[in-house]
């Protein structure tokens, strides 16, 4: 079981985490949010908390955001060399899960490495994380997400990064119905990554659950991939599925192409700024946020 990493930079960082919150930086504002997974109790004083420039707060099953004057609609951060619009949701969300920026890097260097020509398909692609890490390593991607909202903000994600536009094709559909006509028409990936939620819905509403319809959609998958494949990456949430469950849902993939399998917790690391009673720098704590499982050659 392999912990990934997403350590403090420049535009980010996990200032604390505790009581069921968390408090981050998003460049030059800091937001305070709900986080389930903080079981623990908070580094930082609650007067430090107050300072942040926007919280969540809940009420009964939604919530709203509670802003300062000085905070804009949206703002630009940079994490690597990719740029993107931060922009607080009625859901809690910013556009940016921080995360997934290990698999970022991976994806990357996996395509680079490649040393060939690399079509990759993001299923459930949200606001493009992983499609701005593959353009940016050359391959040409397919951008699927039945959000058209989430279509526009990946876009505008792509654009601030200066990527190139004519490498990505963005299409709003349901996952499922968008792989069964791939099918049929014949085309074929090098690589897959997806993030599906534990439910949701399409372009057209269709209902999403993932105890129904992960497995199908991961066969499907399969029926699209190369005769040289590169990488199948799935992540996961709020599902309540362990790692293990998605390592052994890749297992398939290495009977028909050898290769290996990767699992493990996608986390964040508090920042290094708090200290102890003797004025040392206490060891950044890990936040929870995901699961992923990886098959690669």
């Amino acid at each position: 079981m392999i912990i990934l990493k997403t350590k403090s930079s420049k535009d980010y960082e996990l200032l604390d985490s505790g009581d069921g919150e968390k408090l981050e930086r998003f460049g030059l504002y800091i937001l305070r949010r709900p986080d389930p997974q903080a079981l623990w109790p908070k580094n930082l004083e609650e007067k430090e908390w107050k300072k942040a420039d926007a919280s969540f707060l809940r009420s009964g099953d939604s919530g709203k955001w509670k802003t300062r004057e000085n905070l804009p609609k949206e703002w630009i951060i940079k994490m690597g060399e990719l740029n993107f619009l931060i922009k607080p949701t009625a859901f809690k969300h910013t556009g940016l899960f921080p995360e997934n920026e290990p698999n970022w890097i991976w994806i990357k260097e996996k395509i680079k490495n490649a040393n060939r020509s690399i079509k990759v398909l993001n299923l459930f692609a949200y606001t493009g994380g992983a499609t701005l890490a593959a353009l940016s390593a050359g391959a040409e991607v397919t951008h699927v997400d039945g959000s058209k909202s989430a279509i526009t903000w990946a876009k505008q994600n792509a654009e601030f990064s200066k990527l190139d536009k004519g490498k990505v094709r963005w299409i709003e559909d349901d996952a499922r119905k968008f792989v069964q006509r791939e099918i049929k028409r014949g085309n074929k990936y090098d690589a897959i990554i997806m993030d599906p939620p534990a439910f949701g819905h399409g372009a057209n509403k269709e209902l999403w659950k993932i105890e129904e319809d992960f497995i199908k959609l991961l066969d499907n998958c399969l029926e699209i991939l190369s005769p040289n494949p590169l990488f199948v990456l799935v992540n996961g949430y709020s599902a309540g599925y362990s790692a293990i469950a998605y390592e052994n849902s890749l297992q398939n993939l290495v009977k028909k192409y050898g290769g290996n399998i990767e699992s493990g917790e996608l986390t964040i690391e508090e920042s290094l700024r708090h200290q102890d009673s003797a004025g040392q720098a206490k060891s950044g704590r890990l936040l929870p946020a995901g699961i992923f499982a990886k098959w690669f050659k």
